[in-house]
């Protein structure tokens, strides 16, 4: 089978076979490649020392970012190559990285220390494949399988449990039966790893195809550096509204908003705070007042944990805290909204509002469900026409009220404030004309 292998890597890895050394594809380029997928980074192994691979690379631009661990770094074309001298790892003391590497001559031992068969395949500029541990045919059954022992992989890196999850939610893949169990019970060796490479890999399992069936499967593996979720996983919802527990609801939720980052998380934190607000009345329903305030707190809180940035922790804070607000489909309403939020939160707020929806009992939401189509093709319109939504909408400015006899200073605002407020209700039409015959109104009653 042939590959497209770009014009870089074929001149690394024949300038470093002319030289008499073994030179391969490696890790998750071989893997994309054999998905028919095309790849992002090339990565090389080969049995030259790194300074070797520098003697032979002396005419090109080379980075010295990992020659500790046996990695070169070469410009081909500006394109970044990353050369890795075959090697075998220490212990990991820090259950993130080898304490040591020892160089070896033998391409088997350098795939023995990957994490999974389907990354550990070497490919040659001739697209033959050295794949000692079965990678290709787990790439062909869909199965993440680990190498060697799983338990011992995990334990070197517990981040490798996270990446399991992401390569099946982002692949559709299943997880071998032993892999499964040591995902499971060894879930805790999350606790030794960076909040920001955990978030990292959460943002890419949760835009993944098969995030929903993840998220059924692994509710421990999250609860280990979120246990806030905890409540959660086992809340009951004796409601009308709901089909489902809270879990379930939120996987749903999750599964029927579009693949963003922000609304995905979002719609996993929307209800956090359904267990702490959680009433029963006499009927034996239960009731979840005040839930969004709540669980907008909590949210924040587990953000901040996992050191997300600002824009995305405060537009997932927002989204959850209005997710239960009430919106009918009227013109002045949705301008108000629009003013408020702005376009982009407003039409997210839509895609929170319509997955949280599907994620109930379908005969009680399916009338709402047709409201919030009403809803965005209304703001979409009022969008089109560009109606006044803003102050730099409206047809006077500060100048006008100054010139009509204001002091400068924050009165001359809340006159464009008064205005814009009538403008929104309709009360007023956004004329010039209007708005500055209102304007000295204003000035004569002084």
């Amino acid at each position: 089978m042939k590959f497209d292998i770009p014009a870089g890597a074929r001149k690394i890895l024949q300038t470093l076979a002319e030289a008499g050394f073994e030179a391969y594809l490696v890790g998750g380029c071989v893997r994309d490649l054999l998905r028919g997928v095309e790849p992002h980074d090339w990565d090389i192994c080969t049995s030259a020392r790194p300074e070797e691979t520098e003697r032979y690379f002396a005419g090109q631009r080379i980075i010295e970012t990992g020659l500790k661990h046996g990695t070169v770094t070469v410009l081909v074309d500006g394109e970044p190559y990353e050369i890795t001298t075959y090697r075998t790892e220490g212990p990991y003391s820090d259950r993130r990285r080898p304490d040591y590497v020892r160089f070896v001559p033998d391409l088997t031992e350098d795939l023995a220390r990957r994490d999974f068969t389907m990354n550990a395949i070497a490919m040659d500029l001739g697209g033959n494949l050295r794949d000692p541990f079965g990678g290709a045919d787990d790439i062909k059954a869909g199965l993440i399988r680990c190498v060697g022992e799983p338990d011992q992989r995990f334990q070197e890196d517990g981040l490798r449990v996270m990446r399991a999850l992401r390569f099946a939610s982002v692949f559709g893949y299943g997880i071998e039966e032993c892999t499964v169990q040591a995902i499971h019970d060894n879930r805790t060796m999350l606790d030794r790893v960076a909040a920001e490479r955990i978030s990292v890999e959460l943002c890419k399992l949760l835009i993944g195809k098969n995030a929903g069936d993840v998220l059924r499967q692994y509710p421990d593996v999250f609860c280990q550096f979120w246990p806030q979720l905890g409540p959660l996983v086992t809340l009951e919802q004796h409601n009308p509204w709901h089909c489902w527990g809270g879990w379930e609801h939120t996987v749903h939720a999750v599964e029927a908003v579009p693949a963003d980052v922000t609304l995905r998380l979002a719609m996993l934190l929307h209800d956090i705070g359904k267990p702490a607000c959680k009433s029963t009345d006499e009927q034996g329903i239960d009731h979840f007042y005040g839930h969004p305030a709540v669980s907008a707190k909590l949210a924040d809180e587990m953000l901040r944990a996992l050191k997300f940035d600002n824009k995305t922790r405060e537009r997932v804070v927002l989204l959850v805290e209005r997710h239960d607000a009430q919106l009918p489909p009227r013109s002045q309403v949705i301008r108000r909204w629009l003013n408020r939020m702005g376009p982009e939160a407003f039409f997210q707020l839509l895609e929170v509002k319509r997955a949280d929806s599907m994620g109930q009992a379908y005969e009680k939401v399916k009338n709402r469900l047709v409201e919030l189509e009403e809803i965005r093709a209304k703001a979409e319109q009022i969008l089109a026409e560009r109606q006044c939504l803003t102050l730099k909408d409206l047809a006077v400015d500060g100048r006008d009220v100054i010139a009509a006899g204001i002091e400068p200073g924050p009165e001359v605002g809340q006159v464009l404030n008064g205005l814009l407020e009538r403008v929104l209700s309709e009360d007023i039409p956004n004329e010039r004309k209007i708005l500055l015959k209102l304007v000295n109104y204003t000035v004569t009653d002084q």
